[in-house]
């Protein structure tokens, strides 16, 4: 089995391109600030953020590519027969916090490891999903989000956009406030069946549909008014989001346990949050309806208005 870690790398900095590209011309007022960067134990990056945009508050876009002598505690506590192995892990991971509290909040992550013994087979698996955090929920853009990640996993074996999307639904969720963090999407990890081609496809195939998923939503929702009360309700919800970063999330913890570059794995958080002590939403309100009614796994896409 041949496996081409150039043809890899080459789709996933290509990927970043050309989203930072669609990012900045839907954006219409800021550029990416582009930062390359080396890590002393091995491999490095290229960090993009753009921050105080008409439309989006702070976008990273993160390309890396890191290699080491032993795999850190959280790419083998599922695994732990590959302690001890060198490896090389490269991906684009991207959070987008939009200013407007009507659109979404959305994350993409899409990347490949490989783990090497003198002696043993290589071991490889891709990964990676794409979720959207509303604050303020919409069918709409529900539905849309989860048809475009069907469409994402038709070309590939039945049943598998239920079986990543229940993957999401359950990765994504914040156990300590037994909430989802948002309406989910896709999650896969440890991919590296049938073969390196099939799954190499599905990657790029997620990849490629974020997107799609992602900037009809923007397009529609960016010229809602918004008041100082919906406003204050985002950045309590956006409160979430460093919760389970710094949590849960295997990728920041694969980050932080591998030395790599803090700032660059850190760009997911949002720029302003607030956190209220014991909040309760008014019965009743659109910030009551997002608990009672969004953040509760469904079907979205036979799921009426």
């Amino acid at each position: 089995m041949t496996i081409d870690i150039d043809a890899v790398r080459d789709y996933l900095t290509g990927l970043q391109d050309r989203i930072c590209t669609q990012i900045e011309q839907c954006d219409g007022q800021q550029k990416f600030l582009i930062d390359n960067w080396k890590r002393d134990s091995g491999g490095g990056g290229r960090t993009r953020v753009l921050t105080n945009g008409a439309i989006f508050e702070q976008a990273g876009v993160n390309f890396s590519e890191v290699y080491g002598d032993n795999l850190p505690g959280s790419a083998t506590a599922h695994r732990p027969e590959l302690a001890g192995r060198n490896f090389r892990a490269m991906g684009v991971s991207l959070v987008l916090h939009p200013l407007n509290p009507f659109i979404p909040t959305s994350h993409a992550n899409v990347r490949f490891f490989i783990a090497e013994k003198e002696g043993s087979e290589p071991a490889w698996w891709f990964g990676g999903g794409f979720d959207l955090t509303p604050y303020y929920g919409n069918t709409e853009d529900c539905r849309h989000w989860h048809q475009t990640a069907q469409s994402a996993c038709e070309p590939f074996a039945e049943g598998t956009y239920d079986k990543y999307k229940q993957w999401c639904d359950d990765y994504f969720f914040i156990k300590h406030r037994n909430e989802p963090r948002g309406i989910g999407g896709l999650f896969f990890d440890d991919l590296n069946s049938p073969d390196f081609a099939t799954a190499f496809a599905f990657m790029q195939s997620v990849g490629d549909h974020y997107l799609p998923a992602y900037l009809p939503i923007v397009e529609r929702r960016k010229s809602t008014p918004y008041s100082e009360a919906h406003r204050s309700f985002q950045l309590y919800r956006r409160g979430r989001y460093v919760e389970f970063n710094l949590v849960y999330d295997r990728g920041t913890l694969f980050g932080l346990q591998s030395g790599g570059r803090t700032e660059s794995i850190l760009m997911s958080l949002p720029p302003v949050v607030n956190w209220k002590y014991n909040y309760q939403p008014e019965a009743g309100s659109a910030e009551a309806e997002l608990y009672d009614y969004y953040l509760k796994p469904k079907d979205w896409i036979n799921e009426k208005d």
